[in-house]
C-alpha cells in the first residue's frame, strides 16, 4: 500500500489547533491569528503538507479548473496561444485542462462533456462548434464558456474574434497595390469560421475592385497543404503573380513550392501574403508578410472575461480584435 497523503487534520494535531484553523489559514482572505498561522505553517512544512484544492472546490462549487478545448495543438499558432492562456489562467489563480480534440463538431461535444464531469468552472473552445443543447446543459451546470474564433448567439457566452475579413480586404489591397495583376487565394479545406471569413474579405475587396481571382482550396491548414497548392496554382499558364494564403503554414509551402520546385523568384516573380505571424514567418529563409494575430489580447481578453462571466450570468457578448500587418520581403513594395 502506498503512503497515507497528509491530511489538514494532521496539521492541525501538530500545531495544536483545530482543523477549522487550518482551513481558514489556507483560504485567501481569511482572518487567522498572526501566531496561529505561524504554527500552522510551519506544521504544514514539517508534514509536508499541500492543500487538496480539488477536494475544496467540490465543496465550494468552485474548483478553479478550466478546460482549454482545442484541435491541432501542434501547430506554431495554435501552441503559441494555448501557452498564453494557460499563463494568463495560473496568473488568475486557476489551471488549464487541456482536452485534444480533433476539428469536428462531435468531438468538441465529447470534450465539453468531459468537461462537465470533472466540474470545470469555466471552458474556453478553440475548435469546432458545440451544439446548442448541450451549451444549454453548460450554462445550466454553472459552466462559463468562451468561445474563441467561433459563434454562438446564446447568453452567457463571450465570443472573441479577430477581424479576419478586415484582414482579408487588406491583403488584397496591398497585392494589387504592390502591381499584382494576377491575384489568387490559398486557402485550407478545414473550414473554420476564420479561414472563411479571410476569404470572404479577399473576395470582396476583389469584386469592388472589378478583379477576378484565382482560388484554391485543399487539405489541413499544414505545410504539405500550402506546398501543394503552391505547386498546382503556379504551375499553371496564367499562373499568379501574387497570392493571399490565410496561414503562415500554408504560406510557407507555397514559398518553397516556388522557390525550389519552380524556381520563382520571391517577390520579384510572385508576392506572399500570410495570415498568423508564427515563429517561422520571421525566419531568414521566409520573411512572410504576414498578419500578426494578436495572441497576448486574446489570451488576456478570454481569461478576463471569466470574471464577467461569472458576476452576470446573462451576459452575451462579441469582442473583436484587430490584428496587425507586418510587412517582411515577400511582397514588392
Amino acid at each position: 500500500m502506498g503512503k497515507r497523503q497528509v491530511s489538514a487534520r494532521d496539521v492541525a494535531q501538530l500545531a495544536g489547533v483545530s482543523r477549522t484553523a487550518v482551513s481558514r489559514a489556507f483560504t485567501p482572505g481569511a482572518s487567522v491569528a498572526k501566531e496561529t498561522r505561524a504554527r500552522i505553517e510551519a506544521a504544514a512544512e514539517q508534514l509536508g503538507y499541500q492543500v487538496n484544492h480539488l477536494a475544496r472546490g467540490l465543496i465550494t462549487a468552485n474548483t478553479g479548473l478550466v478546460a482549454l478545448i482545442a484541435a491541432e495543438v501542434q501547430t506554431p499558432y495554435r501552441s503559441a496561444l494555448l501557452a498564453a492562456l494557460t499563463e494568463q489562467l495560473q496568473a488568475a489563480g486557476k489551471i488549464g485542462l487541456l482536452i485534444n480534440t480533433d476539428r469536428s463538431d462531435a468531438s468538441v461535444a465529447q470534450a465539453l462533456k468531459q468537461a462537465i464531469a470533472y466540474r470545470t468552472d469555466a471552458a474556453i473552445v478553440l475548435s469546432g462548434m458545440p451544439d446548442s443543447s448541450l451549451t444549454e446543459t453548460c450554462l445550466r451546470n454553472g459552466m462559463q464558456l468562451v468561445l474563441i474564433n467561433r459563434d454562438d448567439e446564446r447568453a452567457g457566452t463571450l465570443m472573441i474574434r479577430v477581424d479576419d475579413i478586415g484582414a482579408g480586404r487588406q491583403a488584397f489591397a496591398a497585392l494589387a497595390a504592390a502591381g499584382c495583376r494576377h491575384i489568387a487565394l490559398a486557402n485550407s479545406a478545414a473550414g473554420t469560421a476564420s479561414l472563411q471569413d479571410r476569404a470572404i474579405g479577399f473576395r470582396q475587396a476583389a469584386a469592388e475592385a472589378g478583379q477576378k481571382i484565382t482560388e484554391a482550396e485543399a487539405g489541413p491548414t499544414s505545410y504539405q497543404t500550402g506546398l501543394d497548392l503552391g505547386t498546382g496554382l503556379l504551375s499553371r499558364k496564367d499562373r499568379p503573380d501574387g497570392i493571399f494564403c490565410t496561414t503562415d503554414l500554408i504560406a510557407c509551402g507555397v514559398m518553397d513550392a516556388a522557390r525550389t520546385r519552380l524556381r520563382l523568384k520571391i517577390p520579384d516573380e510572385v508576392s506572399v501574403i500570410g495570415f498568423d505571424d508564427i515563429e517561422q514567418a520571421g525566419w531568414e529563409s521566409y520573411a512572410l508578410t504576414t498578419f500578426r494575430q494578436p495572441v497576448e489580447d486574446l489570451a488576456r481578453t478570454a481569461v478576463g472575461s471569466l470574471v464577467d462571466l461569472a458576476r452576470e450570468h446573462n451576459l452575451q457578448a462579441r469582442k473583436t480584435l484587430p490584428v496587425q500587418m507586418i510587412w517582411r520581403g515577400t511582397i514588392r513594395r
